[in-house]
């Protein structure tokens, strides 16, 4: 049996209107590449037609691979699970929605050939994108950058290329909360970057809302940093050494004046601002021992209910 080079890995989740559309450009642009590649599709607990759909091109063609989820785990567990069972020697994550143009594989490819462990795809243009989108995508890829000792480049989504002994090493990593821009960041090996443009997505809706992104942003900046923990340490001690200053200031205003009715507008404002502190600090830390909670509990990342074409036995997260 010959050894596939090159496989595609696309989570799905209810793109029964890209599926079609999607293989025809995926397919027409590997064929210049190779013609040992294999497409794995991880259905993500799609409540429409979207597995019917891949089980239709994975019956036809034999170089599509599908798997299904018991149930919606998200994109990360998906992308996890096909990252798992592709066999190729270079992986392509790739979205269904084909704002990535699968053209650009083949300029990917060429690179990985010339000797590059990782070839990065960066967003060049985002004009298409909302400005709001735009100006808190650059916030937070500067501030983690700022507060995280793992290098995560700006515009640079999953779409990528990387090579086998690269997947590899990705699939040591076992933590469940998973934030795969930064475990793929994370792993180094000799990288290039290849610029592109990105059209508007040609059928069906996004599934990220703004209350999503925040909170994959969230997840990134607690699963690679431990800042904003010492950061709220030092706010604690300037706070403490401010109210220990003010107190001094008082008792000698006491001393020299007498006695001072405190007033209750400036009561309820030190009391209001020192409430939302206390609590603002008990959420960050909530949200590290969530992660916590989560990692110790040792829950699979993922489920798998069928596959096609694939062997139902290979490794799952199941040993986190």
């Amino acid at each position: 049996m010959t050894a596939v080079e090159l496989s595609i890995v696309t989570p799905m989740y209810n793109e029964e209107e890209m599926i079609d559309l999607y293989f025809e450009r995926v397919q027409a642009s590997l064929e210049g590449v190779t013609e040992h590649y294999e497409i794995v599709c991880v259905n993500d607990g799609s409540v429409d037609s979207t597995w019917e759909k891949l089980a239709e091109h994975a019956q036809r063609d034999s170089r599509i691979k599908a798997i299904n989820l018991s149930r919606n785990f998200g994109k990360e567990a998906a992308l996890t699970a096909g990252l798992d069972m592709a066999t190729g020697q270079a992986v392509v994550p790739f979205d269904a929605d084909l704002q990535d143009p699968p053209e650009l594989i083949q300029t990917l490819v060429e690179r990985w050939r010339s000797g590059f462990d990782v070839v990065l795809a960066r967003r060049n243009d985002r004009s298409r994108d909302t400005f709001i989108k735009r100006t808190t995508s650059s916030l937070f890829y500067k501030l983690i950058d700022r507060i995280s000792d793992t290098h995560i480049p700006e515009n640079v989504g999953d779409f990528r290329l990387m090579d086998r002994r690269v997947v590899e090493c990705l699939k040591r990593f076992p933590e469940s909360s998973r934030f795969m821009k930064g475990l793929f960041a994370s792993l180094g090996f000799r990288e290039c970057v290849v610029g592109y443009s990105r059209p508007e997505r040609l059928a069906g809706e996004t599934k990220w809302n703004y209350f999503r992104l925040y909170g994959l942003a969230i997840e990134g900046i607690v699963s690679f940093t431990s800042l904003p923990l010492k950061l709220w340490s030092y706010i604690g001690a300037f706070t403490a050494l401010g109210a220990f200053v003010y107190g001094i200031f008082l008792i000698v205003r006491t001393l020299i004046s007498g006695i001072d009715v405190p007033g209750y507008a400036s009561l309820m404002v030190v009391t209001l601002f020192m409430s939302g502190l206390i609590l603002t600090c008990l959420g960050m830390i909530g949200e590290y021992l969530a992660r916590v909670f989560i990692e110790v509990k040792g829950r699979p990342v993922y489920l798998v209910m069928d596959t096609i074409g694939l062997d139902l036995k290979q490794e799952q997260k199941s040993d986190l």
